[in-house]
């Protein structure tokens, strides 16, 4: 069978996937390191970790605010934009695809193409984390590295313990997508096609 090459990742796209799989490994592991914090036996030193978390999270904020612009000065920006007329039944479709159809070796319900990027469940997915949980990692993360401007009590529970909670939980939920995203990722034409279009751009499929 054929296979059909589509260019789907300019230049900026691959450099900004790239910084970011880089930015959130070791904000991944820097983060548990100072977590879990054992004198005798850490993962990473403590003052190591939080340099390493701190300066990796300056990056990563000065990726996404290329990510923001880049989406919104260029047609990479249309691939975010979920269509929430029948939305429900097409989530549904392909979590079945997914959990059943891929297995029986069916056709994807919603193919890669141009204009397509994304299937719907993965547009779901990525707004959510890019546009909510994202966000809310970088402002909590903010926050406790300048903790002057956090609020001393909100609804009888201390700022910081607050700001700290979301921070975690924000984080949490983006190690989990990680993982969840890396797997999607061996499911394409081969186990590494989808991983070598962050080298050259091209998204391979049949």
């Amino acid at each position: 069978m054929q296979t059909e090459k589509l260019y789907l990742y300019p230049v900026w796209v691959r450099l900004w996937h790239i910084t970011n799989a880089l930015m959130c490994l070791i904000l991944i592991f820097s983060g548990i390191s100072m977590q879990y914090s054992n004198t005798e036996y850490p993962l990473i030193p403590f003052s190591a970790a939080v340099s390493m978390h701190n300066i990796s999270g300056i990056i990563l904020t000065v990726s996404y605010l290329m990510f923001i612009i880049g989406n919104w000065s260029t047609s990479n920006g249309k691939h975010y934009r979920m269509r929430i007329k029948g939305l429900i039944v097409s989530l549904l479709n392909q979590a079945r695809y997914y959990a059943f159809g891929i297995f029986k070796g069916e056709s994807a319900p919603y193919p890669v193409s141009k204009e397509m990027k994304f299937n719907p469940l993965q547009q779901f997915t990525y707004v959510l984390t890019m546009y909510i949980f994202v966000p809310l990692v970088f402002i909590s993360g903010w926050a406790l590295l300048f903790p002057g401007i956090i609020v001393t009590n909100f609804l009888g529970m201390g700022g910081i313990q607050l700001t700290s909670l979301l921070h975690v939980t924000a984080g949490f939920l983006i190690s989990l997508f990680l993982i969840i995203h890396v797997y999607f990722c061996t499911i394409g034409h081969s186990p590494s096609s989808n991983f070598k279009s962050m080298i050259d751009g091209y998204h391979e499929s049949h």
